[in-house]
This record gives structure tokens, C-alpha cells and sequence, in this order.
């Protein structure tokens, strides 16, 4: 298996992209010159707020969709590295529970 990354761009219009990648250059690339996703093409990307390495890919596609399915605020708070904050709201939240990532070097 090969290395993977996890990565959070926040976009022109405010919202967050989590995405993974093996090819952590040629995904910011893509994004940057408005040819990776659907979403960056629509609002480009303004900055990589959040990166998780994982020894491969399969982890950080696994924490991809969980992050996918965070609110706003949670996926802040997880930028912000606030993860008591985070933790508390996880708890108050049953669909989705924020867990350290297996595997991850941050």
C-alpha cells in the first residue's frame, strides 16, 4: 500500500473540502488550478487548512468520509486543533464520533 494523505481546503465561499489523496502535489495542483473537484472547481480553494499523513491510503480515505459528514463547526474545531471542544461536541452529536486517526503523523 502506499502512503495517503487527508486534507481540508477551505474554499472562496466559506466552506471546507476534505479530501485524500497518495499524491498530496498533484491534489493541491489540481485544486488550485481549478481542475480537481466538482466543489473547488465551483468555489476555489483559498488555503490547506488541515493535512493527516497516513501510512496508507485506505486509513486516510476512511477518515475522509468520516470528516465528510462533519458539520461545519466540528470540522473548525478539528482545524483549530480544539479537540476538547471537539470532543465535547461529538458526544452531543450521535451520528458521527470523532476518533484520533489510525495510523496518522501529524
Amino acid at each position: 500500500m502506499r502512503k495517503g494523505y487527508l486534507y481540508i481546503l477551505e474554499c472562496s465561499n466559506g466552506t471546507y473540502f476534505t479530501g485524500s489523496t497518495i499524491d498530496l502535489q498533484k491534489a493541491m495542483q489540481a485544486h488550485f488550478s481549478g481542475k480537481g473537484g466538482n466543489h473547488t472547481k465551483k468555489y476555489p480553494p483559498k488555503a490547506l487548512m488541515y493535512l493527516e499523513t497516513f501510512w496508507e491510503i485506505n486509513y486516510a480515505f476512511r477518515r475522509e468520509k468520516q470528516i465528510q459528514n462533519w458539520s461545519h463547526t466540528k470540522k473548525r474545531l478539528l482545524i483549530e486543533a480544539n479537540g476538547e471542544q471537539l470532543l465535547s461536541l461529538a458526544n452531543t452529536h450521535s451520528l458521527v464520533h470523532y476518533t484520533e486517526p489510525v495510523l496518522a503523523e501529524k
